[in-house]
């Protein structure tokens, strides 16, 4: 609750106040967001079969964002949420098994943001970049994972190495009137990371996963 708390505090006091999106004013936002991995798996160092590789599935959770304007056009955007649970399934060698592991991420995001218009303007797109530190908890192998790795053996375990990445961010805010808004956007982020199995295995992976957010929003 403490993340959604001051989102929902922020959107109460918009009954009470009217600004553009000028400089010194800040926002906040509700909505959902839907993060879709663009994978290019490592191979399974051995022992494993050739090219056993994985994907990862995608994953929607509601969301939200603070912001503030620190100009008219340059606008600090902090994401907020509680992370994203994915599911890892098998492909290439060992496609079809099914998920062998699943895992939450919690991306913690700073974004600067350039938006174009005026403050009273009713479409202001805009461009942004970032840095983003991609947490990763309770990863959890499944069975197929064990029966893969070490048949007859202990439950296999498995670990995502948390990571720093860059971010860029493509966006719209549609103005309902001056306080309330609309925001729309698209994220790519630059994510590398390593698992590391139990058995001592290793499978490095590419996920630079696109995110897509569409929320509502109020100035305060």
């Amino acid at each position: 609750m403490k993340t959604k708390t001051p989102i929902f505090i922020a959107i109460a006091l918009c009954a009470a106040s009217t600004f553009a999106q000028k400089a010194g004013t800040w926002s906040a936002s509700v909505g959902i967001t839907h993060i879709a991995p663009d994978v290019t798996s490592g191979n399974l160092t051995a022992p494993s079969l050739p090219s056993t590789q994985t994907d990862v599935l995608s994953n929607s959770q509601m969301t939200g964002a603070v912001n503030y304007s620190y100009t008219d056009n340059i606008v600090v955007h902090v994401p907020l949420g509680f992370g994203f649970k994915h599911s890892v399934v098998g492909t290439s060698a060992i496609a079809g098994v099914g998920t062998i592991a699943t895992t939450k991420a919690l991306p913690v995001t700073l974004i600067a943001q350039y938006h174009f218009m005026e403050p009273h303007a009713n479409l202001r797109p805009y461009a942004g970049a970032g840095l983003s530190y991609v947490k990763f908890f309770d990863t959890r192998g499944t069975g197929v994972l064990t029966a893969i790795t070490n048949p007859g053996g202990p439950a296999t375990s498995l670990s995502f190495e948390s990571k720093f990445a860059a971010i860029i961010q493509l966006g719209a805010t549609y103005n309902i009137n001056e306080k309330w808004f609309l925001d729309a956007s698209y994220t790519k982020t630059f994510l590398k990371t390593l698992g590391t199995l139990s058995t001592g295995q290793t499978l490095n992976s590419k996920l630079d996963p696109n995110g897509y957010t569409l929320q509502v929003g109020c100035r305060f």
